[in-house]
């Protein structure tokens, strides 16, 4: 999320200083939009939680071929016309990077645009494709939609395009949905199974995603029963503007040109600089960024209302990838090796805790992969039953472009998306 009107905040630099700092900034690597692809970048099965079940009552998705979650699919020679909104944008062109490496079982490739975008050609796996200016009845002429838009186009289009026997599947990344009663609000490794019978998803925010990854593996283990969460997030966590802020701020302090960096997409310059601060703040002195992270978690993970659950949200001077510090306090007591073991063997989730050969989470590697880095794992020493580890992803993907897809496969899966 975006934060608030941007203030002027003062800090002075060497350029000295500022040179020494950008080396930790990893800077270049803000042009590298297109996915690293992981060892594990196509998940073999996922597991789904029955939507009022215990975290227990799980059941595996399983698929006969690593590649993608739809090759039985392809294998039968079903295909589908597959629509995305806003493919131009930084989520958008991720989300024709995942269509791509997983082989989704594409037929027709549609990307929508406005009126200053159509006519564009773009260059995919499945020919060039031309973009269309949107319409909800060219849309609606698509097995599954994509929309990476903001959340007032979704209100305005997303119920339209899917309404009726003969409209899309709508999968949208936006926040206008995920809090409305009945529509599914899914991580396909948690809850695949809600989507059955529905015709719009919402897809969660990044933060959420990311840590529930590594949350939910040992909420099956030991019970969760409270979770606080810091949060270290990413300049692209607002989008293709952010990441250009970010670039263009710390090249004009390094060059002399400026002490302090200019701010118009983040509250204050980012640059050499931390912000405790994301979207707007509520009247319990959270931020919407924050709450997103509560309200989600409870409903993601089918947990009670009032749950507790804490987050602060602070954007940091990288590129991409998000990082979370999470204490997780459980009903049961914790092992710290079957923990390991549990999120060892989760899909979607790499082990990298090996303090001894400095190998642990951080945006650097998290970068560009599918899975979710996770590691620092300890038992925590302030709490009874509680476990305390550090998380990184890459939240254009599974925070958002890869968690999407997976969506469709699972969808695939279980019939709730078929070719017209």
């Amino acid at each position: 999320g975006r934060t608030s009107s941007p203030t002027h905040s003062t800090m002075k630099f060497t350029t000295a200083t500022a040179t020494l700092l950008a080396v930790t900034s990893s800077v270049s690597s803000v042009y590298g939009f297109s996915p690293i692809a992981s060892s594990s970048s196509s998940l073999s099965s996922f597991t789904a939680r029955r939507h009022n079940a215990s975290p227990d009552a799980t059941r595996t998705f399983s698929n006969t071929s690593s590649s993608s979650a739809a090759s039985l699919t392809m294998m039968a020679g079903t295909t589908f016309n597959v629509g995305i909104v806003g493919a131009t944008g930084a989520v958008g062109k991720e989300i024709v990077g995942c269509l791509e490496k997983r082989d989704f079982p594409v037929n027709n490739l549609r990307i929508f645009g406005s009126e200053r975008s159509a006519g564009k050609k773009v260059d995919t796996k499945f020919g060039k494709v031309t973009v269309e200016l949107f319409g909800e009845d060219a849309a609606r002429e698509c097995d599954v939609v994509f929309l990476a838009v903001d959340g007032d186009f979704s209100l305005k289009h997303a119920e339209n395009i899917c309404a009726g026997d003969d409209g899309a599947v709508v999968i949208d990344n936006s926040s206008a949905f995920r809090y409305k009663e009945g529509i599914p609000l899914v991580v396909p490794e948690i809850n695949a199974e809600t989507t059955k019978g529905k015709k719009l998803i919402a897809n969660p925010n990044c933060t959420t995603a990311i840590g529930l990854m590594a949350v939910w593996p040992l909420h099956k283990l030991f019970g969760l029963s409270k979770m606080v969460m810091s949060t270290y997030q990413a300049a692209s966590g607002a989008g293709q503007p952010g990441m250009d802020e970010l670039v263009e701020g710390t090249r004009a302090v390094l060059s002399g040109e400026r002490d302090v960096a200019e701010n118009k997409i983040f509250a204050h310059p980012l640059p050499f600089n931390v912000i405790p601060h994301i979207d707007k703040f509520q009247e319990n002195g959270y931020t919407k960024e924050e709450m997103k992270v509560t309200w989600e978690t409870r409903k993601i993970c089918g947990l009670a209302d009032d749950f507790p659950v804490s987050c602060t949200a602070v954007r940091i001077p990288t590129s991409r990838a998000h990082s979370e510090s999470i204490v997780a306090i459980f009903e049961n007591p914790v092992d710290v090796a079957k923990a390991r073991k549990a999120l060892d063997e989760a899909p979607g989730v790499k082990l990298v805790d090996d303090p001894e050969n400095l190998k642990y989470p951080m945006p650097l590697t998290a970068t560009g992969s599918y899975d979710v880095e996770v590691g620092r794992l300890r038992e925590n020493i302030a709490f009874d039953n509680a476990l305390e580890f550090f998380v990184c992803g890459d939240q254009l993907l599974r925070g958002a472009a890869l968690n999407a897809v997976i969506v469709a496969e699972a969808m695939v899966d279980n019939g709730a998306l078929v070719a017209k």
